[in-house]
């Protein structure tokens, strides 16, 4: 067999073609700006949940989904999809990842497979994914964590033939939720696999050097009872950990939503932008996608990915509200896919600045290269000149390639701040040159000899240059996606095996005053290329959203003796108290969520319009312990059966703010929530009313405090329009251990 290496040299050889010498510079036209609407699924289905992206090295972006059936009946259960795009517009669905009958042989002929996600590692496509049955294990739901690999992003995939991740018994009977596999191929140069979900919490585990199977004890990253669907992302010397928390398919009143928590090691800990913790009891979480009140609702289980532009987006699964389930088979949530824009604001990532998910026509992410280039064929059009030629991909999925054998000119200036992308097989030094007069330049060079990735900064006898190591995993044998990004006086170039926030290395310089411009991208040295993009750098936002804000005060109970006119006792109870200037509240084992409604209420109307309600708790829940679900906070209520609920609640070991809707679904209870946090002993709680200026319906927006300051807004909740909800105080939850809830007042505010 000829080895790899002489094999891809004689390629490139064969097919280096003399070229015209450049053809004068000229100025790019802009391109039209595409647009695209959520679900950027439903062309081709009606469901499409816990999405996973990639670009293949064919310049199509692919879109996998977990296994569900893919239309309203008749449709059968599909093991995991697999559709593509060229631009996130226009998808074409290319059928599952498995069949019935070639089901891997190590699970069960009724394994469900879910929540794939899709890398590139050492040449070939591996996807990740959840089992949830195993043969080797007795009993059901004992949940691993497989992978298969493929030539292609389309397939044919071969499964490994066992676990990367087996199944972890309790001890108790039952299995923890080894599920939702995320890996990061790091650029301390090993990769790591992170999984797990609410029965056990998030884990990561460390790789072999295959990436195909776990080595060493894996580490918890969070505590059992919060999140899932973890999708971590190496960016400006952190680890940022997302993940999605709540039930992801509860129908119309799912509220899942993701959070983010940082470190400086993969291995965690991940704290939130307050330094809370995402392990601690009380635990943190900074809020990146929450539901907003239109359509979306269960906003969650996420692939971050960038555009060539460098703008992130995030893409997820929601449910409409008002189309909550598939026809039929019965139970099974409609989630389609969701695209939006993740900015990063403060060192933190957050969807549309903080406005949640778009149910409007919102910009692309931009796919497609300006200059004329045309990405999939590099080559094809004389769009850069010298020495450059086309060729083919003859040891992988790349198809049209262009081969560089020494330097290579963009035929067109580019923009000042610009950003240039592409896929590269570095036979011999790499470099990407952009601003070059005369002397002066920016350049980015990859040396697969010294192994390392270089940024040079050079204006008259300055020069600038940050230097990183390439790790052991990265072979320039191998498609590796190089990103060159010049804005805002500084440069970063970074090189990645997937473009999925992973990081071969990375290297930044500031750039000294005067040396960007609007000039040719030059390439040089010896090379394949594949997927070259030349655009304007995107424009950061750099602000979030405005956040409700309280105005003049229209109504205080500062609790200081009876209570001031307007209130009403449902269910009363003669153990609550009120005087001195506190309402205390006895929890009890009662509750108003289900059939039961035993629970005592404290309510009044509210004003017309839009207001804001608050109240001060104290109720000290401790930490760590099972105290199911002693509560107390705000009530919405329309009657006992369609209400909604802002309390500080303890949930198995954990303690969260929670925001839950109950709602009679044609003669069915349904409850869900939205959960946030961190709490506190002493509690400050808020909820936001508005209405629909078209509809009439009613909105209702939660926040919590621990210091009556710092406010930490979360989801929106909708009641009908045809209804005059109440608002007002509850408690409850359980008796055991004894505890009081203390209420020091509550107010209504007008809205600045």
């Amino acid at each position: 067999m000829i080895p790899v290496r002489r094999r891809f040299l004689a390629g490139i050889a064969a097919v280096v073609l003399a070229l015209p010498a450049a053809a004068p510079v000229a100025t790019a036209e802009p391109a039209a700006d595409p647009v695209t609407q959520n679900p950027i699924s439903g062309s081709f289905s009606d469901t499409y949940a816990d999405p996973a992206v990639i670009r293949g090295k064919d310049g199509y972006w692919y879109l996998y989904a977990t296994s569900d059936p893919l239309h309203e009946a008749p449709s059968e259960f599909g093991l995991m999809h697999i559709a593509r795009s060229r631009d996130f517009t226009d998808w074409e669905y290319l059928g599952t990842v498995f069949e019935e009958g070639d089901r891997p042989a190590w699970t069960t002929n009724t394994s469900f497979y879910w929540a794939p996600d899709i890398r590139y590692v050492d040449g070939q496509y591996v996807m990740y994914y959840t089992v949830t049955d195993t043969v080797a294990e007795a009993g059901p739901w004992n949940y691993a964590i497989g992978a298969a690999t493929a030539p292609t992003p389309a397939g044919p995939w071969t499964d490994t033939g066992g676990p990367v991740v087996a199944p972890r018994p309790t001890g108790n009977g039952d299995y923890f939720n080894t599920i939702d596999p995320a890996l990061l191929s790091a650029s301390d140069g090993k990769r790591y696999l992170y999984f797990g979900g609410f029965h056990g919490g998030l884990w990561v585990t460390e790789l072999d050097e295959t990436g195909l199977r776990a080595v060493g004890s894996p580490t918890q990253v969070t505590i059992a009872d919060r999140y899932e669907g973890s999708f971590v992302v190496e960016r400006d010397g952190w680890y940022y950990l997302t993940a999605s928390s709540a039930n992801c398919c509860a129908g119309p009143v799912t509220g899942y939503s993701v959070y983010a928590g940082r470190s400086t090691s993969p291995l965690g800990p991940f704290v939130d932008h307050e330094g809370v913790s995402m392990l601690d009891s009380r635990v943190g979480g900074t809020q990146v996608l929450a539901q907003n009140g239109n359509r979306w609702i269960g906003v969650g289980h996420h692939t971050i990915v960038t555009d060539v532009s460098g703008q992130d987006h995030i893409v997820y699964h929601a449910i409409d509200r008002d189309d909550a389930w598939l026809d039929a088979p019965g139970g099974v949530n409609e989630r389609p896919t969701l695209v939006d824009r993740l900015d990063w604001i403060d060192g933190w990532p957050v969807a549309r600045a903080g406005a949640g998910p778009s149910d409007t026509p919102q910009p692309a992410p931009v796919t497609a290269s300006s200059l004329g280039i045309d990405a999939s064929a590099p080559a094809s059009n004389g769009a850069l000149r010298g020495d450059w030629s086309a060729g083919t991909d003859s040891n992988g999925d790349g198809g049209a390639v262009a081969v560089l054998s020494g330097e290579a000119r963009t035929t067109r200036n580019a923009p000042r701040d610009v950003r240039v992308e592409a896929d590269v097989r570095a036979a011999g030094t790499f470099s990407v040159e952009v601003a070059r007069s005369g002397r002066n330049a920016i350049t980015v060079t990859v040396d697969p000899a010294a192994r390392t990735l270089t940024a040079t900064a050079t204006r008259g006898g300055r020069v600038e240059r940050d230097t990183a190591p390439l790790p052991s995993r990265w072979s320039g044998e191998e498609w590796t996606a190089l990103a060159v990004e010049v804005r805002d006086g500084r440069v970063v170039a970074r090189l990645a095996e997937s473009r999925l926030g992973d990081a071969d290395a990375e290297v930044a310089v500031d750039l000294p005053r005067g040396l960007t411009g609007s000039r040719p991208v030059t390439l040089s040295g010896t090379a394949q290329v594949d997927n070259l993009t030349v655009v304007e750098a995107h424009e950061p936002v750099t602000e979030r959203v405005d956040e409700p804000r309280t105005g003049r005060t229209v109504f205080t109970e500062n609790f200081g003796g009876d209570l001031r006119p307007g209130w009403e006792w449902l269910r009363p109870s003669s153990s609550v108290t009120v005087g001195d200037g506190v309402l205390n509240w006895p929890l009890a084992s009662v509750d108003v969520v289900g059939a039961g409604n035993t629970g005592p209420l404290l309510l009044r109307t509210p004003p017309e319009g839009e207001w804001i309600a608050e109240t001060k708790l104290n109720l000290d829940l401790g930490s760590g312990t099972i105290r199911n679900y002693q509560q107390a906070g705000l009530i919405v209520r329309v009657d006992d059966d369609n209400l909604l609920r802002l309390g500080d609640v303890a949930i198995w070991g954990s303690r969260q703010v929670e925001f839950g809707k109950e709602l009679n679904e044609n003669g069915a209870l349904r409850w869900g929530a939205h959960l946030g946090g961190p709490v506190a002993s002493t509690m400050w709680l808020r909820i936001h009313h508005t209405t629909d200026p078209e509809t009439g319906e009613h909105q209702y927006r939660s926040a919590s405090s621990r210091d009556g300051e710092t406010w930490r807004w979360g989801a929106t909740w909708t009641l009908p329009a045809d209804t005059s909800p109440s608002i007002g105080l509850y408690a409850g939850g359980g008796a055991t251990p004894a505890t009081v809830a203390t209420f020091d007042w509550f107010r209504l505010y007008e809205v600045r």
